[in-house]
């Protein structure tokens, strides 16, 4: 929980907050990044409902196939915590999900050629230890959320098998 000084501090450097019902601690949303909150009813996903943490996991693989496959980022994985990471300590995507009457909302971040430095300033998602990072950053080269975008909706489609409009 941050403090009103500290809320007041991040607000003098142009930062806006907004609380919100998804699971996860403080994050940042700003230009550069893909932000996708998907809808879905988990009960109609698959052939069989999904729980919270098999959506959450599909979530990742989205991500996973995309910058392993498509930006050949090749130490891509997952954690112990919830996100999608580089090397293990580099968060590349955030997560965070709520599910109401087995509706899912809220979603993923992913950081393509995000101003890294608003991240210097917060403690994301509560992981103290943690360093946020980049498509750009990871592939010395601007990638942007334009350019993102086609391949995380094939990736989308092919995990979730649904057809993305």
């Amino acid at each position: 929980m941050y403090t009103r000084d500290e809320e007041n501090r991040l607000r003098r450097l142009g930062a806006d907050f907004h609380r919100t019902s998804r699971g996860g601690l403080i994050t940042f949303h700003g230009p550069g990044q893909l932000v996708i909150y998907p809808i879905f009813d988990l009960k109609r996903i698959a052939a069989r409902p999904v729980g919270v943490r098999r959506y959450v996991e599909m979530l990742e693989q989205v991500v996973i196939e995309c910058t392993s496959s498509d930006f050949g980022i090749v130490d891509v994985c997952r954690t112990e915590h919830t996100g999608v990471w580089v090397g293990g300590n580099r968060k590349l995507a955030a997560l965070g999900i709520a599910v109401s009457h087995g509706v899912s909302y809220h979603g993923l971040a992913l950081n393509c050629n995000t101003d890294l430095s608003w991240f210097d300033h917060i403690i994301g998602c509560g992981i103290e230890d943690a360093e946020a990072t980049s498509l750009s950053r990871e592939c010395n080269r601007d990638i942007t959320v334009e350019e993102t975008i086609p391949k995380m909706v094939q990736r989308f489609s092919s995990v979730f098998d649904c057809e993305v409009q």
